[in-house]
C-alpha cells in the first residue's frame, strides 16, 4: 500500500518542494508525495531548483500550490509542516509532524544546501517510520 505524504510550508517554494522531491526520490513507488503552502508564492524558488539540480532532480517541473489544490488527495498518512505553526490549517491525516526547518529563501547557496541536506535526512527518517 502506497503511503501518501503531504509537506506544507508557507509559500510552497522551498522546504516543502524539496521535501516532496526527496520523498519521490527516496520512496519510489511506495510513496505518493505532495506539497502545498498556506500562502503559496505561485513559484518555486530558483535557488531550490538549483540546489535540487545538483542532485539530479528537476524541481522546475513542480508548481507552488495551495492547500485547497491538494485536499482532493486526502486523507494522508502524514502531513509534515516545516515549522510554520498556526499558519498551517488542518488536513485529514493519520498523523501530523512538525519539523523545525529554517526557511532558506534568503540564504547563500552553501547554507541553502545545508538546509536541503537536512531535509533529505528528515525525509529518509520519515519514510522508514510511516
Amino acid at each position: 500500500m502506497k503511503k501518501k505524504l503531504l509537506f506544507v510550508c508557507i509559500e510552497n517554494s522551498n522546504r516543502s518542494q524539496m521535501s516532496q522531491a526527496f520523498a519521490k526520490i527516496l520512496g519510489g513507488e511506495n510513496v505518493e508525495a505532495y506539497s502545498a503552502g498556506s500562502k503559496p508564492s505561485g513559484m518555486v524558488n530558483p535557488k531550490a531548483i538549483a540546489a535540487m539540480k545538483e542532485l539530479g532532480y528537476d524541481l522546475s517541473t513542480h508548481d507552488s500550490k495551495s492547500l485547497d489544490e491538494v485536499k482532493a488527495y486526502a486523507p494522508f498518512d502524514a502531513v509534515v509542516t516545516m515549522g510554520c505553526g498556526d499558519a498551517c490549517p488542518w488536513m485529514p491525516a493519520k498523523q501530523f509532524i512538525d519539523w523545525q526547518i529554517p526557511d532558506p529563501k534568503h540564504m547563500e547557496p552553501e547554507a541553502f544546501n545545508k538546509v536541503r541536506d537536512f531535509i533529505k535526512e528528515k525525509v529518509q527518517q520519515l519514510i522508514k517510520e510511516v
